[in-house]
């Protein structure tokens, strides 16, 4: 693989883990809870309707709601760019 490819999945790679929080922030998964009339809020409503009343642990919501109150950890930023490491690497051999 050449340097540029590896600089843009490194780019990437870093792009997503920081800018993932801010795009949860803009459609409502907030540090405060979950916004009222947002895409969240709906998307909250959706999974509660579909769950018979509440929001299933572990569910595309609930994690949302959780990288929006608290962001991503370092560990969460750690895996992801081991991920892309190991993604590279195994791109030598395959």
């Amino acid at each position: 693989m050449d340097p540029v490819t590896v600089a843009a999945v490194g780019t990437g790679a870093v792009v997503a883990v920081v800018g993932a929080p801010l795009v949860l922030g803009a459609a409502g998964f907030t540090s405060a809870g979950i916004a009222a009339g947002s895409l969240a809020a709906k998307a909250m409503s959706y999974a509660a309707v579909a769950n018979g009343g509440g929001v299933a642990a572990g569910s595309v919501v609930a994690v949302c709601q959780s990288i929006g109150a608290a962001g991503l950890s370092g560990a969460s930023a750690a895996v992801a760019g081991a991920g892309a490491v190991g993604g590279w690497a195994a791109s030598l051999f395959f």
